[in-house]
Parts: structure tokens; sequence; C-alpha cells
């Protein structure tokens, strides 16, 4: 049984957590967003597009962490918003407790909108500065109607507040008033005050101090026990992601490399990709450090107006052949539920 907040009422909604009927709280199915480049002073033509997610596929079970890595310029971003239509799909689907995404209108997504959240990577751009924290936090609560009278919702959003670790006492102070680790428990605390079952966490410790940054997860860790929440949690430090997620998948140029359980993917990492944003990761043992192999892969991340050929990974990978820019290569389960996407591994 799902531990709730004092207050709720959401005997028609499901409240935190996924329904315990289903497999999985979310489902992504080659989803693609593509947005268009025009040219032309009076007739606008398309002439390209930039192809920021293309194909990507994976499911997301209840109370489940799925870490979503790559450098920047991968799509990770553009995938989650995707996910909760922020950004509508170019195509592919995107369902959300059985129910199809993608071909609901804007009216009929609110919703799912208090059930789907989000945390926002940047804890000094997300909160409106004009707004107090009590505000910040209580307008979701207005917005769904998941609170009483004025009095009711005061108190719901004190006792929020508490839940992610702030003193209640804080409620009328403005987010310039915060350092940003206050900051971004706020913004958990705005996201938690919608009842959700799935929270995107968009890079939410990079903004912040080492120090901070552990907390954060322990206190996303600790609420995701208590509500059975599932969790994308997209980053690029890949030792953050390795303490917080239940699998992982690794992400390049709009398309998955690799998918697997956290364990699995770090004690035996299989793409070229995969292994080289691993040998980047710092070891504390320094004899360790000296004696490990590093891989430095050579260019840029290529455009996706126009990726190559065949494996987009291609032009940096180091085992690469004439075959690799013919095959696009499938996401293919090698054993143990650890996909790999490459024809030379």
């Amino acid at each position: 049984m799902t531990t709730r907040l004092v207050g709720q009422d959401s005997s028609d909604r499901g409240g935190i957590g996924a329904d315990s009927e289903t497999n999985t709280t979310l489902s992504v199915n080659d989803l693609k967003v593509h947005f268009p480049i025009s040219s032309g002073f009076l007739i606008r033509r398309q002439t390209g597009a930039v192809k920021a997610v293309d194909g990507v596929s994976f499911d997301v079970a209840p109370g489940e962490t799925l870490g979503l890595v790559g450098e920047s310029g991968s799509g990770k971003t553009t995938t989650g918003r995707a996910i909760l239509q922020l950004q509508r799909p170019t195509s592919g689907s995107v369902q959300f407790r059985g129910v199809e995404l993608t071909a609901v209108s804007a009216k009929q997504m609110r919703p799912f909108r208090s059930e789907m959240q989000i945390i926002f990577q940047d804890p000094y751009g997300s909160l409106n500065p004009r707004m107090s924290a009590g505000q910040i936090v209580g307008e979701p609560l207005t917005v769904h109607g998941l609170a009483g009278d004025k009095n009711q919702r005061r108190d719901r959003v004190a006792e929020l507040l508490e839940r992610v670790g702030m003193n209640p006492a804080m409620i009328g102070r403005y987010p310039h008033e915060f350092s940003g680790g206050q900051r971004q428990r706020i913004g958990i605390a705005r996201a938690l005050a919608g009842e959700p079952s799935f929270i995107v966490c968009d890079e939410p410790v990079s903004a912040l101090d080492v120090s901070i940054q552990a907390q954060i997860l322990n206190l996303l860790t600790d609420l995701q026990a208590e509500f059975n929440i599932s969790y994308l949690f997209i980053a690029h430090d890949l030792s953050v992601v390795r303490h917080i997620s239940d699998r992982v998948a690794v992400m390049y140029l709009g398309k998955i490399m690799e998918l697997a359980s956290s364990e699995d993917l770090y004690e035996n990492p299989t793409h070229p990709y995969t292994r080289a944003l691993m040998s980047a990761v710092p070891i504390p043992d320094p004899i360790l450090e000296r004696r490990r192999e590093r891989i430095v892969l050579a260019g840029d991340i290529p455009s996706p107006i126009n990726p190559p050929s065949g494996c987009v990974f291609r032009t940096r990978c180091p085992i690469a052949t004439e075959e690799c820019a013919e095959v696009v290569p499938e996401l293919i389960d090698r054993g143990n539920r650890h996909q790999v996407a490459c024809i030379k591994v």
C-alpha cells in the first residue's frame, strides 16, 4: 500500500505511484523528434530537419529509475520533454499507464500533467523570482484542484516543504533568499505536489556542489521508496547515474547505443561509445587510475542535421569498418536484458 501525504484525496486519480496491476509506468517505442529547417523569403520551404531524437525505445517500471546519459547534444532533454508532451513528437509512441499520449489533445493532456512532473536542471532559472516558496509549491495544488481552502493549502505546502528537508517557516521567502540546494528542494516539493507517479529529472544536480548533490540524490531515493515514483534521470555524470539508477540507457546523436542494468553496464560496458565514456570516469585509487586504458574519441559529435549513414557513431568509433557505414545497427538483447546497438561487438 502506497503511503500518502496528509490531506490528499485521490480516489479517482490513482495518487502517487503507478498502478500496481500494470507492468510498466511508461513505454516509449520508436520515438522521433525532428525539428524542421526552412528557407526562403516569401515562400518558406522545408529544406531539412534536425534529428534531435531518432528512434528511441524503452520502458520504465513502477518505482524504477532509468538513467539516460550521453554527451551534450545527444537528445536526452528533448527525449524527456517529448515524453511529457512539452515537445510534441514527430512520430513514435509514448504510453503512460496504458494511455497513448501522442494521440491526445492538449486539453486531454491536462489530467496527466499532475501525474507526470519534471525537475529542472537550473535551480536558479526554474523558480519564478516574483513568487514566494509557498506560492511556488502551492501553485500545482490550485491548478490541479488538490487542496481545499486557503488554510488547507498552506498546511499542505508546509508539509511538502518539510518533507523535502526545508523549514516550513521559510514559506514566505523568495527564491533569491535561498541557496542552490534549497532552491532545488523547492523544485522537488513543487513536483511532488502534483502527486506524480513519474518524474523526469533533467540533470537535477549538475548545477550543485558535490556535497549538496549527494543530499539531493538521497532525497530523491527516499521519495521514490516512500511513494513508488518512477524516474527518468537525465545526466552526463556517469558516477551520479550509477548511484541512483536501476538501469541505464546510453544515448548518442538521438539514438540509444546501449541499455542494461546499472551494475551490468558499469561492470561490462559493451558498446565502444559506452567504453569511452566509462574510461573518462575518475577512479579514486591512483594505482588503478594509472593502469587503466583511456579511450579518447576523435573529433566532435556530428550535426543532427546531417547524421552519418549507417551507425551514427562510426565517424568516431575506434573499431568501425566500411560495413558500419551501410548497416544501421538495431538494439539487440545480448542476454540478461543487456541491449547493444553495434554489429562489431
